[in-house]
């Protein structure tokens, strides 16, 4: 094995993806690109990978999570864009996690669904959640 010397020591690199009939990646780039001071910011399929100071990187996340928190999702990666030990251009093929990452996009779209129907119902009734059933009722309810 060859020895590592990082190349962006300190840094931190987190994932946003977008699952949105309204916010595309190319979208949240441009505004990550406006508002980025320093950042590495990689726009890929799935949305953006994200690298740089972890301030830098949360504040950039913060901001870009408001134009549609329920579409937008974080995730923490490991390695920064285009580490040799991870980059499909050393590695050939697919990189360690694609698949991973790949079938959890088509689990996206039903967590988005239950944090809108959640926002509907909170903001449009008193409800309270019963963890032991997992059904909703309002608090006037006899249950």
């Amino acid at each position: 094995m060859t020895d590592y010397t990082p190349a962006r020591v300190g840094s931190v690199t987190k994932y946003v993806v977008v699952e949105s009939f309204d916010v595309t990646p190319a979208d949240l780039a441009a505004r990550a690109y406006e508002i980025s001071r320093g950042a590495m910011i990689k726009e890929t399929c799935f949305g953006l990978v994200i690298n740089g100071q972890a301030e830098e990187v949360d504040r950039i996340i913060t901001e870009l999570r408001s134009v549609d928190p329920d579409h937008i999702f974080i995730k923490d990666r490991g390695f920064p864009p285009g580490d040799a030990r991870r980059c499909r251009a050393n590695l050939g093929g697919a990189r360690p996690g694609y698949h991973g990452m790949e079938y959890e996009m088509t689990i996206i779209p039903y967590v988005s669904h239950g944090l809108e129907v959640l926002m509907t119902k909170t903001e449009s009734l008193p409800l309270k959640i019963h963890w032991c059933t997992g059904c909703w009722t309002s608090p006037d309810s006899k249950k």
